[in-house]
């Protein structure tokens, strides 16, 4: 019976330690577990805070971005305005010119008596309406506003047809076409050279229409105008341009 008891107890007792070491390892189990998910809640939390800390320089951003649009809005707008107003005063002082030309020339002629009226050395009626047209008109296309320089050029040319400005008005109308319309620019170029061939734009209307053929593809009228620019105006400074484009353009 002792030694029965005694067997009995040695294997409780080893029943024992084996629930303990299970129970051990289970705590290991558990601790491990426990460690990898605080792991997983730090990697989640470092996530979420860097998405929320991208999130914020987003919204920043685009706070930035419409204080941005908004400036350079109102900046567009108040160029425009600006415009719409030089614009229309142009217009009203070209309209003004137009009234005081027409008015004068409907007014009698005190001077029809002593032979006709005084004129300049263009032979145009002499006074400040041709100059004050011409001058307004260059001051528009040198500020840019090419449609309204534009206007002014031909009424000019209209009313002055062959004042000593008309080949100067008439190569600016010309220029104001180029961005827009290259093949009125040619047209009016060609009017120019063959209106006033001995004019001083006339080498720079006809090298420019080299130009505009060169860019439509067309070289060989373009060495066309560069040989007259060189023939007909052989010491006017387009005619050495003329002569580089040539050598350039040589088949």
């Amino acid at each position: 019976m002792s030694l029965l008891g005694l067997a009995s107890g040695c294997a409780l007792k080893g029943d024992v330690r084996k629930v303990e070491l299970q129970v051990q390892a289970l705590q290991a189990d558990l601790a491990k577990s426990d460690a990898a998910r605080a792991a997983d809640h730090d990697t989640v939390v470092a996530a979420i805070k860097s998405l929320q800390q991208a999130l914020d320089r987003q919204q920043a951003y685009l706070v930035q971005l419409r204080g941005d649009l908004r400036t350079e809005l109102i900046s567009v707008e108040q160029q425009l305005v600006s415009v719409q107003e030089l614009t229309g005063q142009s217009q009203q002082r070209l309209s003004e010119l137009r009234s005081r030309l027409d008015a004068r020339s409907q007014q009698p002629d005190p001077n029809a008596a002593a032979g006709g009226p005084p004129v300049g050395p263009s032979g145009n009626p002499a006074g400040p309406g041709p100059d004050q047209m011409y001058d307004l008109s260059l001051q528009q296309y040198r500020r840019g506003s090419l449609s309204t320089a534009r206007l002014g050029f031909r009424e000019f040319l209209r009313v002055f047809p062959t004042h000593e400005h008309a080949p100067d008005a008439l190569f600016y109308v010309g220029e104001s076409f180029e961005q827009s319309a290259p093949d009125s620019a040619a047209a009016v170029y060609d009017q120019l050279v063959r209106t006033f061939p001995n004019s001083s734009r006339a080498p720079s209307a006809l090298y420019k229409l080299g130009l505009l053929a060169e860019q439509r593809g067309d070289k060989s009228t373009a060495r066309t105008f560069y040989n007259r620019v060189v023939a007909g105006y052989p010491r006017a400074p387009e005619a050495d341009l003329a002569r580089q484009n040539l050598q350039r353009l040589r088949p």
